[in-house]
C-alpha cells in the first residue's frame, strides 16, 4: 500500500535514528525530528516504515491509502 502521510507525534527525543534511516525524508533541525515538506512518501516507504518501527519512543507515524 501507499504512504499518504507521515508526522511525529509529541515525545520525540531527537535521537536520529529516523534521519539516519531516512534522511531524505525526516530532519532534525533543533531538538525534535519534522517530515520533511514535498516528499514523495512511496520512493521511500521502506525506510519510512523502518525509521517508524526503530523509533525508540514510537512516535512516527504513518498513514497508508
Amino acid at each position: 500500500m501507499a504512504i499518504k502521510k507521515v508526522w511525529i507525534d509529541e515525545g520525540c527525543t531527537a535521537c536520529e535514528v529516523c534521519v539516519d534511516i531516512c534522511p531524505e525524508v525526516f530532519d532534525l533541525p533543533e531538538d525534535t525530528a519534522i517530515v520533511k515538506k514535498g516528499v514523495n512518501f512511496n520512493d521511500y516507504e521502506e525506510e519510512i516504515k523502518d525509521a517508524a518501527d526503530s523509533c525508540p519512543v514510537e512516535v512516527i507515524q504513518f498513514e497508508e491509502e
